[in-house]
Parts: C-alpha cells; sequence; structure tokens
C-alpha cells in the first residue's frame, strides 16, 4: 500500500488565523520528523511560495522541489512531499512535463500532503477540481493514491444568492452521471487523513456525493475507510 496521505481542503483557515492553524496538529503527525519535499508548482512564483509555507509549517523540515537538479529524481526517493494549492491544472501540467507524476506514482513509500490544488493530484483524475483550465495537462488522470474522488473548498448552496451558475453540488451530480467514483465536498477546514488502511474525516464537516443516492452529511471524526475500496470509473 502506497505511503498515508494527507488531504487538506485548504491552508488559510476561515477569521484571519495563521496559515495551516486549524491543522497542525494532524500535519505534525503526519510529516514530523522527515525531510518535506514541498511542490509549488500550482503557482507561478515558486519561491516565494515556497518560503510562506516553510514559514508557516515551521519547525518541519521543508525543502523546494523545484530547486533540485532533477526534481523528479528526487521526488522518487522522497519520504514526504507537500504538494500546495492554486490552480491545478498548472499543477498537473507541471509535474507531469517534468516527470514528477511518474516519480510519485513510483514511489510508494513517499507519505503525500495535498492542500486544495495538492488535493486534487492525490485522486484519480482532477476532474472535481473548481479551477479553469488555464493550461493543457495533457490529460486529466492523476496520482490516485485514493480511489475516489475530491472536490476541495467545498460550498454549500445559499439560499439567498442571486448567482444563476450551477452549485458545487449541481456540478458534482453532473459528473455522476458520466462517472460512478464518490467525491467527498471537503468544506473548510476539513481533511481527510488516511494512516494504512484507515481513512478518517477531521477538521469540520464534509458531504458526501454517491452516484444515485443523495448527498450524506459526514461529521468530524467519521471513519470512511470503505471510501479506499476500488470503484469502477463508469
Amino acid at each position: 500500500m502506497p505511503g498515508d496521505v494527507l488531504l487538506l481542503s485548504n491552508s488559510r483557515p476561515p477569521g484571519g488565523a495563521e496559515p495551516f492553524a486549524h491543522a497542525r496538529a494532524v500535519l505534525a503527525e503526519h510529516l514530523g520528523g522527515r525531510t518535506v519535499w514541498f511542490v509549488p508548482y500550482a503557482q507561478a512564483d515558486h519561491d516565494a511560495y515556497h518560503a510562506w509555507v516553510r514559514e508557516a509549517l515551521a519547525p518541519l523540515d521543508v525543502r523546494p522541489l523545484h530547486r533540485e537538479p532533477d526534481p523528479a529524481a528526487t521526488a522518487a526517493a522522497a519520504d514526504a512531499v507537500f504538494v500546495g494549492g492554486g490552480n491545478t491544472f498548472r499543477l498537473l501540467h507541471d509535474v507531469r512535463r517534468l516527470g514528477i507524476l511518474a516519480a510519485l506514482r513510483g514511489n510508494d513509500a513517499c507519505r503525500y500532503t495535498g492542500s486544495s490544488a495538492g488535493t486534487n493530484l492525490a485522486q484519480p483524475t482532477i476532474m472535481t477540481t473548481n479551477d479553469m483550465p488555464i493550461v493543457d495537462p495533457g490529460g486529466l488522470d492523476a496520482l490516485g493514491r485514493v480511489p475516489f474522488q475530491v472536490n476541495p473548498h467545498y460550498l454549500d448552496p445559499d439560499p439567498a444568492s442571486t448567482h444563476q451558475g450551477e452549485t458545487r453540488e449541481e456540478r458534482i451530480r453532473e459528473f455522476h452521471e458520466l462517472n460512478a467514483v464518490p467525491v467527498v465536498g471537503l468544506r473548510e477546514g476539513a481533511w481527510l487523513h488516511r494512516t494504512g488502511a484507515t481513512l478518517t474525516l477531521g477538521g469540520t464537516t464534509a458531504r458526501l456525493f454517491r452516484r444515485g443516492e443523495e448527498p450524506t452529511e459526514l461529521a468530524p471524526g467519521t471513519d470512511v475507510s470503505w471510501l479506499l475500496a476500488p470503484t469502477t470509473s463508469s
């Protein structure tokens, strides 16, 4: 089984709290004592992004993967990676182009952490991202560190809103018209943590979508290990 996985909806908690303040304990549990290679390709300024995350995650040892002479080789041997948020299409485009996607697929021992776009990269595909396709990533298939889909930054419909476009729930229903894979709508402040064969929801609540069924609410602490069973895509 691949290394343990931590999938965060977001890095900036609501209310102006410090970055990752809502998840410091689980991050320390998941990554503590390891060299963590930060994957910054979801944003344009890699150096600034790494500096921000390194400071936010101190005292963890967070190093810049993009500064390595051979990022793919480093990823192939990494004990832990943290893949940051930004634009999911840019992220997938760059990690595929640089060979990092293939390297991580072959590194089963690596502990994976993702936030936002980084969470999208851990899925079978990036089909449930909220991001605009600013670049062609050369395919929608991602790492497949988990066999289900996630929608980070999940927003519930606002009954007072005058917005006439699709809600997140409607977009996920559209996804299920063609795909059978369950989708977890991770609200801000929520995360999914896989340790071995156990998958648990942490932080705050989430909304679970399954094809042909009404959505269900998930409370923090819920064991959702059944989601780790492979699901056919159609």
